[in-house]
């Protein structure tokens, strides 16, 4: 079978990362574990894709800076093809990570995420067969049209898209039915609980996953944590996948490596049941390191 390009396009980030070793006590100290690391959702998938053993080019926006160029030579170093258009004047975005083993909470500045261009956004998909979007690109105004664009030309040419909802929060702003008017026509689309409840309301994860699938035209899939995951198809069926049991460590990238685990799976030929349970062990396999990104070569029977 012949190896599918994914591009993966959205934000490159420095994660300033504090892994909480007691409850965050306000105007006091908490002990914790400090990292200054690479991040961005688009980023850590194409480093879990490239650690699969999957080919992957990323298109993303950074700074003429240090971080910049740490950030681009990080990824290359870890296997990615990395198309970033550079900006002057602007700096490479930035992320606050306040980790715990129940979750984390985000301080942002996306700086040159926010300039990304359409242009920039074609060189990037001109040889590949699929396409993963992180919708922080869309839920900005900023980098709203280069989302858009990579979204239109993947469906015009027949490209199987898939899209992480990406945050709760900016869902609310931008709104449910304004989202789904531009990501129709994906193929997947990846929430978690609270990104699910934002866009379909409350219920069961069944229940939400269907109607976000049929919200798409396509199929849904809601990411419950250690719960595993429910994966509503075209078709109306449903799939289920617990997931592994591990020792958690930092919750951070965890559904990073699962939409990697999913859409690399599907691009080597997976059928939907094996793809699901990839995408459940190497989110597992995330939330057993610190930081957002593979410390090292995924093992085989993990990833792809």
């Amino acid at each position: 079978m012949p190896v599918t390009t994914i591009c993966c396009v959205g934000d490159i980030i420095t994660d300033v990362l504090a892994a909480l070793l007691a409850p965050l006590a306000p105007d006091s100290d908490t002990p914790a574990h400090i990292q200054v690391v690479g991040g961005g959702q688009a980023a850590n998938t194409a480093s879990w894709l490239a650690a699969s053993g999957a080919d992957v080019v990323l298109v993303g926006a950074v700074g003429d800076d240090q971080a910049g160029r740490e950030r681009v030579a990080e990824l290359t170093a870890a296997g990615v093809r990395v198309a970033a258009q550079v900006c002057p004047g602007s700096a490479t975005g930035a992320i606050v990570v306040l980790s715990t083993l129940h979750g984390r909470s985000m301080v942002t500045d996306r700086g040159a995420n926010l300039l990304l261009t359409p242009e920039s956004v074609e060189a990037g998909l001109s040889n590949a067969g699929r396409l993963h979007l992180s919708a922080y690109t869309l839920l900005d105004p900023g980098s709203r049209p280069a989302g858009r664009h990579a979204l239109d030309q993947a469906l015009a040419r027949g490209i199987p898209v898939s899209v992480d909802a990406a945050s709760a929060h900016p869902l609310e702003q931008v709104g449910a039915e304004l989202f789904f008017s531009w990501v129709r026509g994906a193929q997947v689309l990846l929430a978690n609980s609270d990104e699910a409840r934002v866009l379909a309301g409350e219920g069961s994860p069944e229940e939400q996953a269907r109607r976000l699938a049929d919200a798409v035209g396509g199929s849904a899939v809601v990411k419950l944590g250690a719960g595993g995951a429910v994966w509503a198809l075209p078709d109306g069926e449903l799939l289920t996948a617990p997931a592994p049991e591990v020792r958690p460590l930092d919750s951070t990238g965890a559904g990073d490596a699962f939409a990697a685990g999913l859409i690399g799976a599907l691009a080597a030929g997976a059928s939907p049941e094996q793809a699901l349970n990839a995408a459940t062990a190497l989110g597992s396999q995330a939330v057993t390191t610190l930081g957002a990104r593979p410390p090292v070569r995924v093992p085989s029977e993990v990833g792809l």
